[in-house]
């Protein structure tokens, strides 16, 4: 008589039954990866379309501040205008905050009406030495000049190609600010500094101190750092059409400064609009616009300069 044991008909051998095991395990695996990798997929598009929809939003916020800089600019009564000065004006638009800061480019250094022992003073009060900050400022002159003779300190064609350089000046007005990164004895990081002081628009050899940004101050003969605060914070506490504006920072008279109160101002502006949402995002629009009349876009000004998208 056979004593060994049978399997009942249907049912699979041990060995059979621990390979569908294994092979049910490694499916439910696969199907664990496939879900994560679904989920991981789901959530980087999701913060993608989140970042895009937050810096769209904020980027429209920042040109409502342009907008809105232009509409307060028009504007007839001095007690009420906006004034570019640089001083922060802000408010709220949709879900943003916004600040908006004006210039008017009158205040600025003019880099085609170049007024050297200002750009020297400019470079130095940037941590530039004397000396170089002298021939950089005779190497813009020789940038702009028409001449290929060497202003003294200055930087013609010899110059560059000794320093390496594949080019020389341009002999002509600067197109860009953007352009004064190419001449001669600049660098970027001194370029960010001056960057707001200087401008292509005004075509004035001495700025307007009425409208002068912090960085102009700086460069007066006699001025320091802690003048020209005290001259942005006088500045400050008044408004173009007061009756009589306080008595100017006792450090201006004393260094031969006469700070006018600002008037109507020019045509052309600076404008720095930076729009923040609640959840940390941000946009900051930086343009120079030209006021008057009405573009093919039917606004009332003209861009000369539009740089945005700088998250800050």
């Amino acid at each position: 008589m056979n004593s060994s044991k049978r399997l009942p008909r249907g049912l699979p051998r041990a060995p059979e039954r621990g390979v569908a095991f294994l092979l049910v395990l490694w499916v439910v695996a696969m199907l664990s990866v496939l879900l994560g990798s679904f989920a991981l997929v789901a959530r980087t598009e999701l913060t993608q379309s989140r970042h895009l929809f937050d810096t769209t939003q904020a980027r429209y916020a920042a040109e409502a501040g342009l907008d809105l800089a232009v509409y307060e600019l028009r504007k007839s009564d001095p007690m009420m205008r906006w004034v570019g000065d640089g001083r922060p004006y802000s408010f709220g638009f949709g879900d943003a905050d916004v600040e908006v800061r004006i210039t008017d480019d009158s205040g600025k250094i003019d880099l085609n009406a170049p007024n050297e022992q200002m750009l020297t003073n400019l470079f130095a009060a940037r941590g530039l030495d004397p000396d170089r900050a002298q021939g950089l400022a005779a190497a813009i002159k020789d940038w702009i000049d028409p001449d290929d003779d060497t202003t003294l300190n200055g930087a013609e064609l010899a110059q560059y190609k000794a320093a390496g350089l594949s080019y020389g000046p341009r002999n002509a007005p600067f197109d860009t600010v953007l352009e004064l990164q190419q001449v001669l004895g600049m660098n970027y990081e001194l370029f960010s500094k001056v960057e707001p002081a200087l401008t292509i628009y005004s075509g004035q050899g001495v700025p307007n101190l009425a409208n002068a940004p912090i960085e102009v101050l700086d460069a007066q003969e006699g001025g320091s750092a802690d003048c020209s605060a005290q001259i942005v914070e006088w500045r400050r506490s008044f408004q173009p059409g007061d009756p009589a504006a306080p008595p100017q920072p006792e450090c201006a008279t004393q260094a031969g400064m006469s700070i006018p109160m600002a008037a109507g101002g020019g045509l052309t502006y600076s404008v720095k609009s930076r729009a923040k949402l609640p959840n940390g995002a941000s946009t900051t629009l930086d343009a120079t616009i030209r006021m008057g009349g009405i573009n093919a876009a039917g606004r009332p000004y003209v861009i000369l300069r539009w740089r945005d998208g700088e998250n800050s």
